[in-house]
């Protein structure tokens, strides 16, 4: 018992000791957390968590002959793995054969946060440095994002006070619920890459097609313009392609807010046989789809509420003449 009150103990003054030292700005403890991502040897076991369901994933990382190597697979169920080179990311996924792409991400809420372009993305946040507490064990800052406008989630940081790396991702709606969280539950910091990881790094590998050779679909001009997004959401791409499932022929674009990807699709279907409206939500993605009066179906993917994509979904208008797709 005493040795158990005199850890307790250590750790409280170890908490108090960090309180008092001189206060880093949430940005600057943010940038902190990018550069450790990139910059050392580290295993961190999560798990993923949304809607009760339970997905463990675990996040190699090393540097290994002065280049970036990273390793992201999912424990469970069929085999999912993501492999990174330098800015070069291999997709191991079993619903089709390997491929490798320049400039990608892995996917998920982690990654998306050690790598947004930070300054894009505080044009529409707040932050907020929301004291000291522990995942994993470890003494942890709390970074609060606090989205401006309430069309957006909110996120909640844990940044590890020794390593500055991120150690729980919590998406929260605005009135403070959890709608997604990727949580961590052991972290191996080392001062060597693991070899595992150096045989990957040295392996051969489908070779690597850029952005714009993987998916060859050319900038086109659509016939519609969507009249309102949230702060900060720009148009990345737009074409006019056919879904995958179904060959249906679609009109398509992508959004971002540096942070959160949304995909809106437009097609002609017949009204009479439409479902009119379909809602459904996966954790933080939300799926909204809504058949016009002229028989326009408008679906918006992405991880915003649901009032949000329909608000979007809702807004998109057809262009008049001499009008112009911003």
């Amino acid at each position: 018992m005493r040795q158990s009150s005199r850890i307790l103990l250590a750790s409280a003054l170890l908490i108090c000791a960090k309180a008092s030292a001189d206060e880093m700005s949430a940005e600057a403890l943010l940038q902190q957390m990018q550069s450790a991502s990139t910059q050392q040897n580290f295993e961190l076991s999560m798990v993923k968590a949304r809607q009760g369901r339970i997905e463990p994933l675990r996040i190699s990382h090393a540097i290994i002959d002065g280049k970036e190597v990273a390793h992201l697979s999912y424990l469970d169920g069929k085999a999912v793995e993501y492999l990174q080179r330098q800015n070069e990311f291999t997709f191991f996924e079993n619903t089709h054969e390997p491929y490798t792409l320049k400039g990608g991400r892995f996917p998920g809420i982690w990654s998306t946060l050690v790598s947004m372009p930070l300054a894009r993305v505080l044009g529409s946040y707040d932050l907020v440095v929301a004291g000291r507490s522990r995942v994993a064990g470890r003494v942890s800052q709390v970074i609060r994002m606090v989205p401006k406008e309430a069309d957006k989630y909110g996120f909640v940081l844990w940044l590890d006070e020794e390593s500055h790396l991120l150690l729980r991702a919590d998406m929260i709606d605005k009135e403070g619920n959890l709608v997604e969280q990727v949580l961590g539950v052991d972290l191996d910091l080392m001062t060597a890459p693991s070899p595992w990881l150096v045989t990957l790094a040295s392996s051969k590998l489908p070779q690597a097609l850029a952005l714009e050779d993987a998916y060859p679909a050319p900038q086109q001009t659509l016939s519609w313009q969507i009249t309102w997004l949230p702060e900060g959401f720009k148009v990345l791409s737009q074409d006019k392609h056919q879904l995958v499932t179904t060959s249906t022929p679609v009109d398509y674009m992508m959004l971002s807010d540096g942070l959160v990807d949304l995909s809106v699709y437009v097609v002609r279907v017949d009204p009479k046989q439409a479902v009119r409206q379909q809602l459904i939500r996966q954790g933080a993605t939300s799926l909204v789809s809504f058949v016009n009066d002229v028989g326009v179906e408008i679906t918006v993917v992405g991880e915003v509420p649901a009032d949000t994509a329909k608000r979007i979904a809702e807004s998109v208008r057809p262009l008049t003449r001499n009008e112009t797709v911003q």
